[in-house]
Protein backbone atom coordinates (compact mmCIF):
# COMPACT_ATOMS: atom_id res chain seq x y z
CA UNK A 1 0.00 0.00 0.00
CA UNK A 2 1.34 3.33 -0.88
CA UNK A 3 1.79 5.64 1.95
CA UNK A 4 -0.57 8.64 2.19
CA UNK A 5 -0.32 12.42 3.49
CA UNK A 6 -0.39 12.87 7.08
CA UNK A 7 -3.54 15.60 7.14
CA UNK A 8 -2.05 16.88 10.72
CA UNK A 9 1.37 17.51 8.77
CA UNK A 10 0.69 18.91 5.83
CA UNK A 11 -2.46 21.39 6.76
CA UNK A 12 -1.70 21.57 10.73
CA UNK A 13 -4.17 24.65 10.83
CA UNK A 14 -6.63 22.35 9.37
CA UNK A 15 -6.04 19.76 12.39
CA UNK A 16 -6.09 22.29 14.84
CA UNK A 17 -9.17 23.23 13.86
CA UNK A 18 -10.68 19.89 14.25
CA UNK A 19 -9.21 19.89 17.45
CA UNK A 20 -10.44 22.96 18.53
CA UNK A 21 -14.34 21.27 18.14
CA UNK A 22 -12.87 18.29 20.01
CA UNK A 23 -12.12 20.46 23.18
CA UNK A 24 -15.15 22.18 23.13
CA UNK A 25 -16.85 18.45 23.02
CA UNK A 26 -14.95 17.22 26.43
CA UNK A 27 -16.15 19.88 28.30
CA UNK A 28 -20.21 19.43 27.42
CA UNK A 29 -22.81 18.03 29.46
CA UNK A 30 -23.05 14.93 27.32
CA UNK A 31 -22.10 11.92 29.25
CA UNK A 32 -19.16 9.94 28.73
CA UNK A 33 -20.88 6.79 27.84
CA UNK A 34 -23.37 9.34 24.91
CA UNK A 35 -20.25 10.01 23.83
CA UNK A 36 -18.15 6.83 23.23
CA UNK A 37 -21.92 4.87 22.25
CA UNK A 38 -22.19 7.49 19.57
CA UNK A 39 -18.26 7.65 18.34
CA UNK A 40 -18.34 3.74 18.56
CA UNK A 41 -22.16 3.37 16.55
CA UNK A 42 -20.77 6.14 13.98
CA UNK A 43 -17.41 4.26 13.05
CA UNK A 44 -18.99 0.90 12.90
CA UNK A 45 -21.74 2.77 9.88
CA UNK A 46 -18.61 4.37 8.07
CA UNK A 47 -16.54 1.21 8.26
CA UNK A 48 -13.85 3.01 10.15
CA UNK A 49 -11.32 0.30 12.24
CA UNK A 50 -9.23 2.91 13.34
CA UNK A 51 -11.90 4.82 15.18
CA UNK A 52 -13.95 1.33 16.20
CA UNK A 53 -10.37 0.13 18.10
CA UNK A 54 -10.14 3.35 19.76
CA UNK A 55 -13.51 3.89 20.77
CA UNK A 56 -14.29 1.00 22.39
CA UNK A 57 -11.42 0.67 24.27
CA UNK A 58 -12.11 3.49 25.75
CA UNK A 59 -15.39 3.12 26.67
CA UNK A 60 -14.10 -0.23 28.41
CA UNK A 61 -11.80 2.14 30.34
CA UNK A 62 -14.45 4.58 31.08
CA UNK A 63 -16.59 0.99 32.23
CA UNK A 64 -19.07 0.83 29.77
CA UNK A 65 -20.92 -2.57 29.59
CA UNK A 66 -19.02 -4.60 27.49
CA UNK A 67 -22.68 -6.36 26.33
CA UNK A 68 -23.89 -2.51 25.38
CA UNK A 69 -20.41 -2.80 23.03
CA UNK A 70 -21.13 -6.28 21.97
CA UNK A 71 -24.80 -5.08 21.16
CA UNK A 72 -24.27 -2.09 19.40
CA UNK A 73 -24.17 -2.97 16.05
CA UNK A 74 -27.52 -4.46 16.39
CA UNK A 75 -29.16 -1.96 18.95
CA UNK A 76 -32.55 -1.76 17.62
CA UNK A 77 -33.21 -5.00 18.87
CA UNK A 78 -31.19 -5.21 22.20
CA UNK A 79 -32.64 -4.66 25.43
CA UNK A 80 -29.73 -3.54 26.87
CA UNK A 81 -30.08 0.33 25.48
CA UNK A 82 -32.80 2.71 27.61
CA UNK A 83 -35.02 5.00 25.93
CA UNK A 84 -32.20 7.81 25.68
CA UNK A 85 -29.32 5.74 24.72
CA UNK A 86 -32.14 4.49 21.87
CA UNK A 87 -33.45 7.89 20.45
CA UNK A 88 -29.07 8.95 20.67
CA UNK A 89 -28.22 6.03 18.52
CA UNK A 90 -31.60 6.62 16.01
CA UNK A 91 -30.01 10.20 15.27
CA UNK A 92 -26.27 9.18 15.30
CA UNK A 93 -27.87 6.26 12.99
CA UNK A 94 -30.13 8.93 10.92
CA UNK A 95 -27.02 11.80 10.63
CA UNK A 96 -24.42 9.20 9.55
CA UNK A 97 -26.17 7.91 6.63
CA UNK A 98 -28.03 10.54 5.56
CA UNK A 99 -30.15 9.07 3.14
CA UNK A 100 -33.19 11.31 3.92
CA UNK A 101 -31.83 13.39 6.59
CA UNK A 102 -33.20 12.84 10.31
CA UNK A 103 -36.67 11.90 10.49
CA UNK A 104 -39.12 14.22 12.66
CA UNK A 105 -39.99 11.61 14.64
CA UNK A 106 -36.36 10.69 15.64
CA UNK A 107 -35.79 14.43 16.13
CA UNK A 108 -38.65 15.33 18.00
CA UNK A 109 -37.79 11.81 20.96
CA UNK A 110 -34.30 13.54 21.02
CA UNK A 111 -35.48 16.31 22.07
CA UNK A 112 -38.16 15.36 24.56
CA UNK A 113 -35.63 13.36 25.96
CA UNK A 114 -32.45 15.24 25.83
CA UNK A 115 -33.71 19.19 25.76
CA UNK A 116 -32.44 21.46 22.71
CA UNK A 117 -28.96 22.29 24.22
CA UNK A 118 -28.35 18.58 24.99
CA UNK A 119 -29.60 17.57 21.42
CA UNK A 120 -27.55 20.21 19.75
CA UNK A 121 -24.22 18.31 21.28
CA UNK A 122 -25.19 14.92 20.64
CA UNK A 123 -25.35 16.60 16.87
CA UNK A 124 -22.08 18.05 17.54
CA UNK A 125 -20.33 14.78 18.52
CA UNK A 126 -22.22 13.02 15.48
CA UNK A 127 -20.66 15.47 13.21
CA UNK A 128 -17.44 15.34 14.69
CA UNK A 129 -16.83 11.53 14.89
CA UNK A 130 -18.19 11.13 10.87
CA UNK A 131 -15.49 14.21 10.04
CA UNK A 132 -13.02 11.96 11.98
CA UNK A 133 -13.82 8.66 10.73
CA UNK A 134 -13.44 10.33 6.87
CA UNK A 135 -10.09 11.17 7.68
CA UNK A 136 -8.87 8.06 9.22
CA UNK A 137 -10.58 5.96 5.61
CA UNK A 138 -9.07 8.55 3.44
CA UNK A 139 -5.46 8.65 4.67
CA UNK A 140 -5.37 5.30 5.80
CA UNK A 141 -4.59 5.20 9.31
CA UNK A 142 -3.87 2.22 11.32
CA UNK A 143 -4.62 1.97 15.30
Amino acid sequence: MTTRIDIAKTEPAAFTAMLSIEHYLADIDLSVSLKELIKIRASMINKCAYCIQMHTQQAVEHGIDQQKLFALSAWQESPLFDQQERSVLAITDEMTLIVGGVSDETYQQCLDFLGAEALAQVMMQVIMINAWNRFALATKMTH
